[in-house]
């Protein structure tokens, strides 16, 4: 054996660093962000990486990229661009589902390739809610396509995925590494990896236009688009009813109870609201006191509610006197959201967040896995892509979700946009895009460039730029991106593809590698999410294609693109947030996915080697 590729200690370390991440993100016992932080330390105590760059990652042309992206994204949605995109998108249908889902699917793609995908599917939840309501089409039948035009449209550009963004910082770490008398690599120009996306979105499109489409037929069809309508909160949770008031009389055991008592009480209604005195709230905390002359608003049918008032003391008002104004449809009402894989909310309590309190927003039910949640809801520990069904005021839920620790389905009325500022963001956009595609600078300040100019003319405030940032993302990103260098750094990249090498039959075709490197990675990113994949397989593939003799970028670009390919489970945070809004059994979506992934990786491998 050669003795360059004699395993050393550093190179020990390093793959146990890599075993001990891949089993820790595969097990979700640990969050994400606290396991590459542990990584990050493990590094600088073990001297794989020096304290002077421990922190480099930070500062990162891809972590900025990648703030900047979601910052534009907000931008956007703040002047109503999506809200004007819908009407437009209904009128071009014409009431045609084929036509619909085409037209949905291909400007969601395009919109992909200059966001963050993640953002660009929160952003085009309520749209396609508002879609499904006004044509009467489930919406698990155009979640899931939309989805996949909004992966595969993210590898239109090197800004579109948070591994397309890695690979050039990657490529440029990887020079410091290479074999004397290899070329250097240079890094990627903004459109470089277009006809690849044409490419996939394109097949992405045609497959749910011809095969797809057959698989989703009957599948949630009995769905009823989240809307503001009772048929649909009847039919999917049981919440059914009018609103109804009950005032408490001197005689009531309801007397001196906290609100929290009250409503976990055998038979009570959902209760909303309480008056005390001249105070009336909308979703109370649960500690606030029930005294004679209180008002509570209960929703239910008449004859449940009668019966609470019967048996309590209650004195009951089918008119609504007292919450009127706090019960109007344009100021108040249910809702539905998912919790998306980087909420802060995942494993706690309605209880132990005070949704109420904190947020104005009462929790009603869960649905996790089509499995209706309605008993002691407010106890029940969330999860990543739970439903929830809340009622709130518009306002409220506004503010709360703009923390992008559950993501609104429902089409509800917003406040805060900035409609005459269109223009303006609009113009900063496309200047934006044409700075990154001159080439003159580097991307990451031709976005700040339009993150800045969004910020000086008022289309997004301070406090809004802040609140886009997915620092969970970010910090994931900034503190696995050394775990990559060391990879490189101590030869253990080297070792492994050397290793590789040396196993496979002599003469195999490159691009047969290229394949089993491309599916390495996707399988890779179902455990240790797209951007851990990413750190660890470039380095690695770029090593393997010097040592079979390959060209590096190539492989390189194959595993960034490969890093999005997985259809099939929660860890792509863009399935995460579909999943529980669509109704999807996990069954049906390898059903559909597993064909779609191979597709993926054949037409990666085979446009990568037309181009290089």
């Amino acid at each position: 054996m050669d003795t360059q590729l004699a395993l050393t200690t550093d190179m020990k370390i390093v793959l146990g660093l890599v075993g001990l991440t891949m089993v820790l993100f595969l097990f979700q016992r640990v969050r994400a962000d606290l396991v590459a932080l542990v990584v990050l330390v493990m590094l600088g105590l073990t001297g794989l990486v020096q304290p002077e760059d421990l922190f480099n990652g930070f500062s990162s042309n891809a972590v900025i990229s990648v703030i900047a992206t979601m910052i534009l994204g907000m931008g956007l949605d703040r002047t109503g661009a999506l809200n004007r995109l819908a009407g437009w998108l209904l009128r071009r249908a014409r009431g045609v589902e084929q036509r619909l889902l085409l037209l949905v699917s291909s400007i969601a793609g395009l919109n992909s390739s200059v966001m963050q995908n993640p953002a660009v599917m929160a952003l085009y939840l309520p749209v396609i809610s508002r879609l499904s309501s006004r044509t009467g089409i489930s919406l698990s039948r155009l979640l899931l396509p939309v989805a996949v035009a909004i992966v595969m449209g993210g590898s239109l550009t090197m800004v579109g995925t948070s591994p397309l963004i890695l690979l050039n910082d990657l490529l440029v770490a990887a020079n410091a590494n290479l074999p004397s008398g290899a070329a250097t690599l240079e890094p990627l120009n903004m459109f470089a990896p277009m006809p690849i996306g044409l490419s996939l979105l394109a097949a992405g499109l045609l497959y749910f236009q011809f095969v797809g489409d057959r698989k989703l037929r009957g599948e949630g069809d009995s769905n009823v688009t989240p809307a503001r309508t009772e048929s649909y909160f009847s039919r999917t949770y049981g919440i059914e009813g009018e609103v109804h008031e009950l005032t408490v009389t001197a005689d009531s055991p309801l007397v001196g109870m906290t609100f929290g008592e009250a409503e976990a009480l055998h038979n009570a209604p959902l209760l909303l609201a309480l008056q005390t005195g001249n105070e009336s709230r909308l979703a109370p905390p649960g500690d606030a006191r029930i005294w004679v002359g209180s008002v509570l608003g209960a929703m239910g049918q008449r004859q449940q509610v009668a019966d609470f008032a019967q048996n309590q003391f209650l004195r009951m008002n089918s008119r609504l006197r007292n919450f009127a104004d706090l019960f109007n449809p344009s100021r108040a009402g249910i809702s539905e959201a998912v919790i998306p894989p980087t909420s802060k909310f995942i494993g706690k309590t309605a209880a132990d967040l005070q949704l109420r309190r904190q947020y104005g927003i009462s929790l009603l039910a869960i649905n996790r896995d089509k499995t209706v949640i309605r008993d002691d809801v407010r106890n029940t520990p969330l999860r990543a892509g739970d439903m929830l069904v809340l009622h709130s005021i518009w306002h409220d839920l506004g503010q709360a979700s703009s923390k992008r620790d559950f993501v609104i389905v429902t089409d509800y009325p917003k406040g805060e946009q900035r409609p005459h500022k269109f223009r303006i963001a609009m113009t900063i956009f496309a200047v934006t895009m044409l700075i990154a595609v001159s080439g003159r600078v580097p991307t990451s300040i031709a976005l700040m460039t339009g993150v800045a100019g969004m910020l000086v003319f008022g289309v997004l405030k301070m406090d809004e730029a802040y609140s886009a940032i997915s620092w969970k993302t970010v910090f994931l990103m900034a503190c696995l991106i050394p775990l990559g260098w060391a990879m490189d750094g101590s030869g253990a990249a080297a070792w492994v593809a050397g290793h590789t090498i040396e196993r496979l039959p002599t003469g195999l075709p490159i691009w047969v590698i290229e394949f089993a490197v491309a599916l390495l990675t996707a399988a890779f990113s179902m455990v240790i999410s797209h951007v851990g994949a990413t750190i660890v397989v470039v380095p690695l593939a770029i090593n393997l294609a010097l040592a079979a003799g390959g060209n590096p970028t190539a492989f390189a670009l194959i595993v960034a693109l490969s890093a999005s390919n997985n259809f099939v489970t929660q860890s792509n945070p863009v399935m995460s947030m579909i999943t529980g809004p669509g109704g999807y059994r996990p069954r049906e979506l390898w059903k559909i996915g597993v064909p779609l992934s191979l597709v993926y990786t054949l037409i990666v491998v085979l446009v990568v080697n037309l181009m290089f």
